[in-house]
């Protein structure tokens, strides 16, 4: 576990962050005037699930397509009158 100082951290920061997330270091220690002052370490990442498809299945009315284009003309009424 490293002790480094605040200004070769700042000059440094992700030759540090690459260290620790690669495993090569555990964890650096910061160091402001020379009394520990931060520690980093890498971030354990949350395991992913798996996706489950077909969750909503059933759920919602099914779509009808003759339904909605039977009102194609109706529509077309509406937006140029009666000359459609």
């Amino acid at each position: 576990m490293p002790v480094i100082n605040m200004l070769e951290a700042k000059t440094q920061l992700s030759r540090l962050v690459e260290a620790v997330e690669s495993g090569a270091e555990k964890e650096i220690i910061i160091a402001r005037n020379g009394k520990p002052a931060a520690k980093l370490v890498a971030v354990e990442a949350a395991p992913k699930r798996p996706r489950r498809l077909g969750l909503a299945a059933g759920k919602y009315p099914t779509f009808d397509v003759e339904a909605f284009d039977a009102l194609d003309a109706e529509v077309a009424k509406l937006f140029h009158g009666d000359d459609a």
